[in-house]
């Protein structure tokens, strides 16, 4: 069958064994190795929507995902469904089986955001009854434990204490007949106790003889003393084993009753490591899932720095050399690509890269390449790589390709078949109605198949082979999604330039070294370099130029345009790479530049706040000393001249302790035409004309009038406006008795508010705020207690008009107990 063939050349059993590795139990080890590939694009995706919900999991959980206890009891519970009898330790295993899938699903359920592993382990029954009744019943080894049943404990005591009573009588005969026995031990053969005698004394310990040594000298003898007791701890031991097999076949009743249940269960934790040995491979892979495109719908195929899984692994695991990535990226119109390029160049490599990269997506793994990772969802891989010769079939050759590729047409046409069968099943004579551009249309649309073939049309004659290889390559072009192969006909490439389906690629090959750098290049046929290689390998210089005459100016020509195109690409390629790095150092810069305008906003608002904090500070020691003069002026009778002293006491503080305004000495205007700031739109703007209390600006495309006020220089400087005289008005009459600027605290200015609720307080407060405007100040006591008339009365303080503000009173004028308001 070429579909197992094809996995074979593939080498898909050696990735299947590395899979297996990151499994976690035994069945789910299994299941990697004998790796099922799906048949739908539906079961693909559902495994790949397994594998993220997995990995996304394993990323988030900080215990793991665990696996333990879960052992492959798929033999076991077929014997106990036929009627046969679990042992112990196998009805252990279904116990720890059971515990442990119920613990990934309290995992799982625990979560929301993975709703497919959530719907597959929604069915499943986990039976915690059984799983106690088997611990109850057999212990940690495996042994059925006497808490089993009454009747086994009773018969396990008995059976110590025969044992005891042989171990004791045994002893006793030892110390008496030391000089018969050839060795104080006691010993068994069978399950009968025995002494070794010398053969010499057995008289001496008369019994039944069991046994006898290789040479003779020593007798196992049972002494007639406990034969008696030998044959009661044969009845007893044959009762604790009935009545264990009675026990153990219980348990295996109730495990068949519920077999499948168990058999969905045990299927479940297998499809969970499977799903989770996906994840984890693919993570270490460094691979991206997949995505699923409409290739003939216009979507392109797109892997970029695609990895050989197996050459990761072998460089990894086996030292092997470093893994060479490959970019493909193929058109939606293209349906044949023709690799060329010299011998071990890495075309074989990139065939075998691009199957196993599309297998892996359709069993649910990520991919090692980088993101975006989009590719079809090919039905089949069908591949004809390497050497089939066999003497034992007589196949050379190309008589072994030629018979490969037989099955892969033919599996081709099996595959246009069933399809046309599916979509017609009772008109079989308008189907044979159908002309051949119909049918190649259906087949195009149908046949989802991806064609790897190695050197193409190789083995016979290179005229004969390329026309054969054109053949075969233009027929796939109409039945196959996308055929990929490798040649060294040249005719094979110019097929790009007759038909549009068909595209060239090409591995490396660096003329300085003479040797394969194994990138891929597309869009540029590759150069065999026989005669280069051969001369580094050893070949006479001689024989090479006579090689070289013989090739023909022609081949030579195409050659050197095809070296041309190469020299242009790495050319390219280098600019790009320079622009690349000149990207990354504009952003490093970027970055740097930002972090230090950030290092500066920051020191800008923390001297702000020590600024503010200063300010504070200086506010709080100028309440203090207005307070204390206050208090020195409320201490003495309120006379206006006490009051003219206390306010010329304040004005001190306010100039020595209070901040002044900084005052700005520049005369700053702005020009036409200089470059000034706007702070409110943070731009900056060319000046373009000056009116009286206005500017002009130009900033981008934009004009616009602003005040002179909101614009300043590119160094900070404001623009002052000198304020306008106005005019004075006549001084108003003196009173006869001047107000002192400084309110006292007296009976006008006073509240008592002390045991009053909050709405009684509220409108005393607004009658005493009313009485006393014109003092500037109340005093306001309405005691500590809960604090409940305090908090309402500041809230009520809070939003008032007339109030401007207010605070607590100092300790000796009554602390918490008095509020002080300021008003307006």
């Amino acid at each position: 069958m070429i579909q197992q063939e094809t996995l074979e050349l593939l080498e898909w059993n050696r990735l299947c064994q590395h899979l297996a590795t990151f499994a976690a139990t035994k069945v789910g080890a299994v299941a990697a190795r004998n790796l099922e590939i799906p048949t739908t694009k539906t079961e693909s995706l559902q495994l790949l929507a397994q594998t993220k919900e997995v990995y996304q999991l394993e990323q988030d959980l900080e215990t793991g995902w665990s696996f333990d206890g879960i052992a492959d009891i798929g033999e076991s519970l077929e014997r106990a469904k036929l009627g046969g009898m679990l042992s112990g330790q196998e009805l252990l295993d279904i116990a720890t089986t059971l515990a442990g899938v119920r613990r990934l699903r309290r995992v799982i359920d625990n979560r929301e955001d993975i709703p497919v592993l959530t719907e597959l382990v929604a069915e499943i029954r986990t039976y915690p009854e059984i799983e106690q009744e088997i611990h109850r019943c057999i212990d940690d080894a495996g042994k059925v434990a006497d808490r089993a049943s009454p009747k086994l404990a009773s018969i396990r005591a008995r059976l110590k204490e025969v044992r005891d009573s042989i171990y004791q009588k045994l002893q006793s005969i030892l110390q008496r007949q030391g000089g018969a026995v050839q060795e104080p031990v006691i010993t068994q053969r069978g399950d009968r106790f025995v002494i070794p005698v010398k053969a010499p004394q057995k008289d001496q310990i008369p019994g039944i003889i069991h046994d006898t040594s290789s040479t003779g000298a020593t007798l196992y003898i049972e002494p007639n003393a406990i034969v008696n007791l030998g044959n009661q701890l044969r009845q007893y031991r044959r009762q604790e084993q009935a009545e264990e097999e009675a026990i153990l076949r219980a348990l295996t009743e109730r495990v068949a009753a519920v077999e499948s249940d168990l058999e969905y269960l045990l299927a479940v934790a297998t499809i969970l490591d499977l799903a989770t040995a996906r994840a984890r491979y693919s993570l270490w892979l460094e691979g991206n899932a997949p995505r699923f495109i409409d290739f003939e719908e216009g979507e392109p195929i797109t892997l970029r720095q695609l990895r050989h899984p197996l050459l990761v692994w072998q460089h990894q695991h086996e030292q092997g050399a470093d893994v060479v990535p490959i970019n493909v990226q193929i058109d939606p119109k293209i349906r044949v690509v023709a690799i060329t390029g010299p011998n071990t160049g890495g075309k074989t490599v990139a065939l075998k890269t691009l199957g196993l990269a599309a297998l892996m997506a359709k069993v649910g793994l990520f991919i090692p390449a980088r993101e975006p990772v989009e590719l079809p969802w090919f039905e089949q891989v069908l591949a004809d790589i390497g050497d089939e010769q066999s003497i034992e079939q007589s196949l050379s050759t190309f008589s072994g390709h030629i018979r490969r590729i037989i099955r892969i047409i033919d599996t081709l046409k099996a595959e246009f078949s069933s399809s046309r069968v599916q979509k017609d099943p009772d008109d079989n004579r308008q189907a044979q109605e159908w002309d051949s551009e119909a049918i190649g249309k259906i087949q195009r649309t149908n046949n989802q198949s991806l064609i790897l073939l190695d050197e193409v049309g190789a083995g016979t004659d290179p005229a004969e082979g390329s026309a054969l290889a054109i053949a075969l390559l233009k027929y796939l072009a109409d039945n196959a999604l996308l055929t990929i192969a490798t040649t060294h006909y040249g005719e094979l490439k110019a097929l790009k330039y007759q038909d549009s389906r068909f595209e060239n690629a090409s591995v490396e090959f660096d003329d300085r070294t003479l040797s394969p750098t194994y990138r891929l290049l597309w869009g540029i046929p590759g150069r065999s370099n026989a005669l280069a290689i051969a001369q580094r390998l050893g070949l006479g210089q001689e024989i090479v130029e006579e090689a070289r005459k013989r090739v023909g100016g022609y081949s030579e020509e195409i050659n050197q345009t095809i070296a041309g195109l190469e020299a242009q690409r790495r050319e390219q390629e280098l600019k790009a790479k320079e622009a690349s790095q000149l990207l990354q150092q504009t952003e490093r810069f970027y970055t740097e530049i930002s972090e230090k305008a950030a290092s500066l906003q920051e020191r800008e608002r923390e001297l702000k706040q020590y600024q503010e904090r200063e300010v504070q500070k200086a506010i709080a020691q100028a309440k203090a000393e207005i307070a204390k003069v206050i208090r020195q002026l409320q201490q003495g009778s309120p006379t206006a001249q006490n009051a003219q002293k206390a306010t010329e006491a304040i004005g001190q503080i306010a100039e020595t302790r209070l901040p002044k305004p900084e005052k700005h000495s520049s005369n700053y205007l702005p020009k036409v035409g200089e470059r000034i700031r706007l702070p409110n739109l943070g731009q900056t703007a060319e000046v373009l004309n000056l009116a009286d209390e206005e500017v002009t600006v130009r900033f981008g495309l934009m004009k616009m009038t602003v005040p002179l006020t909101e614009i300043e220089s590119l160094d900070g400087k404001k623009v002052e406006i000198p304020a306008k005289p106005r005019a004075v008005p006549p001084p108003p009459a003196q009173p006869a008795t001047p107000k002192p600027p400084v309110t006292v605290r007296t009976s006008q200015n006073t509240i008592d508010l002390r045991g009053s609720r909050v709405a009684e307080a509220e409108s005393e407060l607004e009658r005493a705020i009313s009485k006393a405007t014109e003092s500037g100040v109340l005093w306001i006591i309405h005691g500590k207690g809960t604090g409940r008339l305090r908090q309402g009365i500041h809230e009520f303080l809070q939003h008032h008009p007339q109030v401007e503000r207010f605070e607590l009173a100092l300790q000796n004028e009554g602390g918490a107990g008095v509020t002080i308001a300021y008003l307006i």
